[in-house]
């Protein structure tokens, strides 16, 4: 069996969905391999939207920070804190037994020997961790001989050229992790790498090591996973936590570090709690932007993230999250693309935009509950394909139409305009032939064989065209149907291609019309085709079979049985009673019947005559 080739609809349907594949995958690939792109800076706007959209929360408790505010600051009279006041400050926190104290200031040079050795002090006393600054040279920085580092997980995290560390005194009193955070072009902190990497070592965040000392354990790396004591907090790439902010500046509980120095804190305060030691006055400059505010210290946004840690209420954006989005980078495209070439536009348009509109609304709200699904990567896939369809559709639709306008003006030059409308809208119309009730009217002109002779062919020809566009325009006005011109003469049917109860009355006047048009054409043409020329016209009402005629791919509609018989030969009729219109009484009381509606319909002379052919005479009407 051969099958027919494809339309070329699905031809370019095909080519987009494998487009939407291709650039779908290569853009899923890529979120999958967490390679920065220039969507970054549209996802992580998009980000932002659904932070607002998602509103405030409160902060739960557990993390506190005893701020280096604009009263502490102006009480000690300056910034930086001599380490002894750190010292009284740390004691006077730590005698109100809080889960970890972390201090989010370095002390990278030796001070004062009594001074750094207090601070040691006070350090040891309690759970507590300090600052320590990671630096960056790609350049410079020393290649890992470990495998592990080569390949998988740990092939990812943030490599350093050097780290700075407290003073020997401080770091042995305490643990240490770096407070470097991840900005993006904006300068809003996503993440915070919770691991290093330190030429073959792996040195631990501010965040992680300040969650580990609250919990009193050590940190053990999983695939995909940290896990701190019984709590396993889901990573990003490279161990990269997602911070999910609760709200602008003061979302997190403070109270001022000058309250421990004046020892008048309220023991709920810090109990039980990890306390974030850091400077909070904004002209110290540690600030940084989010989608809540613009201006938020960065002890803050580290108090936000070890409180994601250890609430466990942190963004879930990880592998199997990845995978996802290139999944929906994948298929969306194609699905969108399928839906658009629905043959009903406006059908394929609204339900592709359904689709899309409920993909983002499942990324918003898998976004509410903590899952950070990607709506740039999905978005960049489908929209170009789809609009790249959208266009190459819409070329090849208004294409087709300006082909199919053409044709329809092609084809209403050699069939009725009312007729090629109804095709149009119905192409199987008369598949099956139907038997109903037609009027249907027959002319001729008379002696046109003889003038015709006497003017040549080409006159002949422009009489015959003449003569042809004004039945076309009298019948057409009475929404009739001309079947066919047959040289001088013409069959005409009203009832096609829809039968309506005033067929024999549009008819008779057709009639009537195309006998007065025809006269008053006739006396303005030159005598010897004016004192030469007369029409006769026959109409008849019955039923009849109107079909299709001729071979399956050239096929004209006519009417069939003895009501056309009848009405052709009424022509005879006409000739033999010297007369222009002759009409059935059958025609002329069915038109009748509707004169209320077009007028009273002129009467005529009746007659009952033979018709050649048929056994029974019929009563007819001389109107003329």
């Amino acid at each position: 069996m051969r099958l027919a080739p494809p339309s070329f609809e699905t031809l370019l349907t095909c080519t987009f969905v494998l487009i939407g594949l291709f650039w779908g995958g290569f853009l899923g690939a890529r979120q999958v391999a967490g390679q920065a792109s220039v969507l970054d800076r549209l996802e992580n706007l998009t980000a932002d939207w659904r932070f607002l959209l998602a509103g405030a929360q409160a902060a739960p408790r557990g993390v506190v920070i005893a701020a280096i505010d604009d009263e502490t600051v102006r009480e000690l009279g300056g910034y930086p804190l001599p380490r002894s006041i750190i010292a009284r400050i740390v004691g006077g926190l730590a005698v109100h037994d809080p889960q970890a104290i972390a201090i989010d200031m370095v002390f990278l040079d030796p001070g004062k020997p009594e001074m750094d050795l207090e601070l040691a002090d006070a350090l040891r006393s309690t759970k507590s961790v300090v600052a320590a600054i990671g630096l960056f040279d790609r350049e410079r920085s020393p290649a890992s001989q470990d495998a592990r580092f080569r390949s998988g997980e740990l092939a990812v995290v943030p490599r350093l050229s050097n780290v700075l560390w407290p003073i020997t005194l401080v770091r042995d009193a305490t643990r240490s992790g770096l407070v470097n955070l991840a900005t993006d072009d904006s300068g809003v902190p996503r993440y915070v790498p919770m691991i290093f990497r330190n030429g073959d070592t792996i040195v631990p965040s501010f965040v992680l090591a300040t969650s580990a000392a609250a919990l009193n354990t050590e940190p053990m790396l999983g695939r995909g996973t940290l896990k701190l004591a019984a709590r396993t907090v889901s990573m990003d790439l490279g161990y990269h936590l997602p911070i999910r902010y609760y709200g602008p500046r003061g979302s997190i509980r403070q109270f001022s570090a000058a309250r421990a120095l004046r020892g008048d804190l309220e023991p709920d305060e810090v109990r039980g709690q990890v306390v974030l030691l850091g400077a909070t006055a904004v002209a110290l400059g540690d600030t940084f932007a989010t989608p809540f505010d613009r201006l938020v210290p960065g002890a803050e946004i580290l108090a936000t993230a070890i409180s994601n840690v250890l609430a466990g209420d942190g963004l879930v954006r990880t592998n199997l999250i990845r995978a996802i989005d290139a999944s929906s980078a994948l298929l969306l495209p194609g699905l969108i693309v399928l839906l658009m070439a629905i043959r009903r536009t406006a059908i394929g348009l609204g339900l592709a935009a359904t689709v899309f509109a409920l993909w983002i609304a499942f990324t918003v709200m898998a976004f509410l509950a903590g899952y950070w699904l990607s709506v740039a990567v999905p978005l960049v896939a489908a929209l170009p394909v789809a609009m790249a369809y959208g266009a190459a559709r819409l070329g090849r639709d208004r294409y087709v139409a300006r082909r199919l306008t053409s044709e329809k003006m092609t084809l209403t030059k050699f069939q009725s305009p009312r007729l090629v409308e109804y095709i149009l809208r119905n192409p199987r119309f008369l598949e099956k032939p139907i038997h109903q009730n037609v009027a249907v009217v027959f002319l001729d002109l008379s002696g046109f064989t003889g003038v015709a002779e006497a003017l040549g062919p080409e006159w002949a020809r422009g009489l015959l065209a003449d003569f042809h566009a004004l039945v076309e325009r009298d019948v057409v006005e009475h929404d009739g149907f001309v079947v066919g011109f047959m040289g001088d003469g013409a069959m005409i049917i009203f009832g096609v291609p829809e039968p309506s109860p005033d067929d024999a009355a549009r008819a008779l006047l057709a009639i009537l019309q195309l006998h007065g048009s025809i006269a008053t054409w006739l006396r303005a043409l030159p005598p010897v085709a004016r004192d030469r020329l007369s029409v006769r016209i026959g109409g008849h009402v019955g039923p009849a079979v109107v079909s299709r005629f001729g071979p399956a791919h050239h096929q004209h509609i006519t009417a069939t049985g003895d009501t056309v018989n009848v009405a052709s030969r009424l022509l005879e009729v006409a000739k033999q009673q010297r007369s222009g219109v002759v009409v059935t009484e059958d025609l002329y009381d069915a038109a009748n019947a509707s004169a209320a509606v077009f007028g009273p319909i002129m009467t005529g002379s009746t007659l009952e005559v033979g018709i050649r052919g048929r056994l029974q005479s019929l009563r007819i009407r001389i109107l003329n």
